[in-house]
């Protein structure tokens, strides 16, 4: 089935996120030289608009927006040589199970690779086991290489698959404090949709960004926000601070703004990163930009600001407030792949490397996941469910009936009810839940 070496390797990835996007099409490129690039964009909650896409600064030689069902008879019709599964673990298992499915009885097949986006702080299991079954489950560190093969072991599945590899998106110029010239001293507080939770928490982080800009009015502080009102990310955001900066008593100083746009080119006028536990604390670390994790909130898992435990990056905005820069440990950044010493391109030399020898090898074993009607009786029916496949990884009944026709009446229709149903999800998110919540501490 893959396409013969006479021609550049055509590669599709499936992603249901902006962030996931940036991630499979980045690992991409990163694996394999030349490429012919067909994107997917997973039906959801969190497809990314085009501002997002735009945003992310990828792009592919086609991109359209599908189901599950849609993509796997794509992946029956089309021929490819690589599939990459930027999704959830939920979709990723049941697209194996799909793949698995449309490829029985074929002499060749693609390679399938998959992965995480980011820091792997929570689901370890879960995830993992979620993902097992593709030929390559990519890590994106030396401890999270380490960690996914004790999880396989610990349940006896095949660990061969588990790369080590680094985050895709690392790059940029290291940071040069003496190159600032005229531009402000720059601090940027990098938020995430999801973490923390609470209002209150929220509100305080963003409290303390004004009152760092109002200690230093030399200085420009950047609140950097992963969405606009009305997009989702890889995660539900209920508590937007776009709202809640109307809540800062005398509202945010005329140094202390929300700003958007590529994080990469926002490095770029860095001079302090400060977030929670993004993986924007990665790409800066890795451009060797001054790294704040804050510990204001505690140091817990709910937050994921312990897997920076022994980074030298923890600190309080206090502490950032009277002028301390972090200095981060080189043995914790070399185990998390963030290769500051310039040996980043080395990382991606197994990976590639597995890529060339199973497409070289034309023969392919059928897909096996894990996750079976026989070891996961009671969850994976329900997951295959999700996105309409039956247990044997075959369209429920109804499936098939979804068209697959472009015309631009069908895609504007289908635009319109899509845009209202997130409309309304966002409002159930956004206003319903968090009062449902409070009314059951009352």
């Amino acid at each position: 089935m893959p396409a013969t070496s006479s021609h550049r390797t055509r590669v599709a990835v499936l992603a249901d996120s902006d962030t996931r996007w940036k991630w499979g099409a980045l690992t991409a490129h990163r694996l394999v030289p030349d490429i012919a690039f067909d994107g997917f964009l997973l039906r959801g909650r969190a497809t990314p608009t085009p501002r997002q896409l735009g945003e992310v600064g990828v792009s592919a030689d086609s991109l359209r927006e599908v189901t599950a069902v849609e993509f796997l008879r794509t992946m029956g019709r089309e021929v490819y040589d690589v599939v990459v599964l930027a999704c959830v673990g939920g979709a990723v298992q049941a697209v194996l199970h799909g793949l698995a499915r449309t490829w029985a009885g074929r002499a060749m097949r693609p390679v399938v690779v998959t992965g995480y986006v980011g820091v792997v702080y929570e689901k370890l299991a879960d995830g993992l086991l979620l993902r097992h079954g593709a030929d390559l489950v990519l890590a994106n560190s030396r401890h999270d290489a380490m960690r996914f093969r004790s999880v396989y072991r610990g349940v006896g599945a095949d660990t061969s698959s588990v790369v080590e590899t680094a985050l895709p998106f690392l790059g940029g110029a290291p940071y040069d404090g003496n190159a600032r010239g005229s531009r402000p001293y720059t601090v940027v507080f990098a938020a995430q949709p999801s973490v923390p939770v609470t209002r209150a928490d929220r509100l305080y982080l963003l409290r303390r960004a004004a009152e760092h800009a109002r200690r230093h009015p030399d200085r420009e502080v950047q609140v950097k926000l992963r969405s606009k009102p009305g997009e989702h990310t890889t995660h539900i955001e209920e508590l937007p601070y776009q709202k809640l900066a109307a809540k800062i008593p005398g509202g945010l100083p005329a140094n202390c703004r929300l700003v958007y746009g590529h994080m990469g080119e926002v490095l770029d006028r860095t001079d302090l990163l400060v977030t929670i536990s993004s993986t924007a604390a990665l790409e800066s670390l890795h451009r060797r930009i001054p790294t704040a994790v804050l510990t204001d909130l505690g140091v817990r898992e709910a937050l994921g600001n312990h897997h920076f435990l022994g980074s030298g990056c923890l600190a309080s905005w206090d502490e950032l407030d009277a002028g301390h820069r972090p200095e981060p440990d080189a043995l914790w950044l070399s185990c998390q792949g963030v290769a500051a010493d310039g040996a980043y391109e080395d990382a991606f030399t197994a990976a590639r490397e597995r890529v060339a020898a199973l497409l070289a090898d034309r023969s392919l074993p059928h897909l096996t996941p894990y996750y079976t009607s026989a070891t996961a009786p009671g969850y994976l029916p329900g997951i295959l469910a999700r996105h309409h496949l039956d247990p044997t990884g075959e369209p429920l009944p109804g499936a098939s009936a979804v068209s697959e026709e472009t015309g631009g009446v069908r895609r504007i229709v289908r635009g319109a009810v899509r845009d209202a149903a997130r409309g309304a999800y966002r409002h159930g998110v956004q206003r319903v839940a968090p009062v449902i919540r409070r009314m059951g501490e009352l």
